[in-house]
């Protein structure tokens, strides 16, 4: 087992390692104390049989980065964002996009700081650590009271009222991407349920959207020339962009159902803002223009007009990197 033995040091040291797992990629990155990502580095989330496995493979990758900025004594903590992470535990818990999560709870928290000894190191909700980066570096700054939606594999959430994260008794409160959004012969998720919100408004429910609507009629399309089970939602943007009228349609509807979510999502907490973070984000107002308008069409007239739509402002994975460095 590798591991990095605890120094006598100075109670002033100047960086937190944020990571940011996602079901996809885990990003690494080494955070001073003005939200600057020193050093970064990734590997794969999913190539793994255990967690055991996967924590053993980020301490590799991490060696070379910790090195790079003076060693393990400069590090002050570390804090990691991760599906279905729980800030209460410090576990992962039945995360259904992570084949070895999905089953039972990984401790990952421990599991990190017994190898690097004398850390702390804090876990939450990935979705919540990107709202913590958005509030102190991205553009929630300044507010009190936002939903921050992630768009990527599946769909995570960050809730914030009166600038405080909502993570209920439990710590596993803001799972918005399991909200029933199709009642009737809704997609079968991940989670075991049936109709959530991401299986319809992450990147990979628009290629399953993709596909269902390329069966469903003969319309001329350009993602007719792909292979219909390896179409991505980077596929169907391009398609839109260049004025694919199938592909148009699949954003419609996108956006339609994330904007009935997002109208019911008002009631319970008012948001200034919802906050779109995540590969699929980037599609832009493909996707924010239909959110929009069912939005404000499907929202109680009290809140009516009182939303913005925003992307994030922060790169890559750096809000939820930032998100997950800053958390205490």
């Amino acid at each position: 087992m590798n591991t990095y033995t605890k120094n006598s040091v100075s109670s002033l040291k100047p960086y937190t390692i944020g990571l940011d797992l996602g079901g996809t990629n885990s990003v690494f990155g080494i955070v001073d104390r003005e939200g600057n990502i020193k050093a970064q580095t990734s590997i794969k989330t999913q190539r793994f049989a255990d967690a055991e496995h996967y924590v053993a493979a980020c301490m590799d990758a991490l060696r070379p980065i910790i090195d790079k900025v003076g060693g393990i004594e400069t590090i002050a903590s570390m804090g990691i964002g991760a599906p279905n992470g729980n800030i209460l535990s410090g576990c992962i818990e039945y995360a259904p996009n992570i084949a070895w999560a999905h089953e039972g709870c990984v401790p990952l928290a421990t599991m990190f700081s017994e190898r690097l000894e004398g850390l702390q190191v804090k876990m939450t909700n990935d979705a919540n650590a990107a709202a913590l980066g958005e509030m102190a570096f991205g553009v929630a700054r300044g507010m009190k009271d936002f939903i921050v939606l992630t768009l990527g594999t599946g769909v995570g959430s960050g809730i914030v009222c009166n600038g405080q994260l909502v993570a209920g008794s439990d710590g596993n409160a803001g799972e918005l991407g399991h909200l029933t959004v199709v009642r009737e012969n809704g997609r079968t998720c991940g989670c075991g349920r049936k109709g959530c919100l991401e299986t319809y408004c992450s990147a990979t429910g628009v290629a399953r959207t993709a596909r269902q609507f390329l069966a469903e009629s003969d319309e001329p399309s350009a993602l007719r020339a792909l292979e219909t089970d390896k179409i991505t939602s980077y596929d169907v943007a391009k398609a839109a962009e260049a004025g694919d009228a199938l592909a148009l349609r699949i954003f419609a509807f996108t956006g339609e159902i994330m904007g009935k979510a997002c109208a019911d999502m008002a009631v319970f907490s008012s948001p200034e803002a919802f906050i779109f973070f995540g590969g699929l984000a980037k599609a832009g107002d493909l996707l924010l223009e239909p959110i929009r308008k069912a939005y404000e069409e499907n929202v109680m007239p009290v809140f009516r007009g009182k939303a913005k739509f925003l992307l994030s402002s922060l790169e890559g994975a750096g809000a939820a990197v930032l998100g997950a460095a800053s958390l205490k």
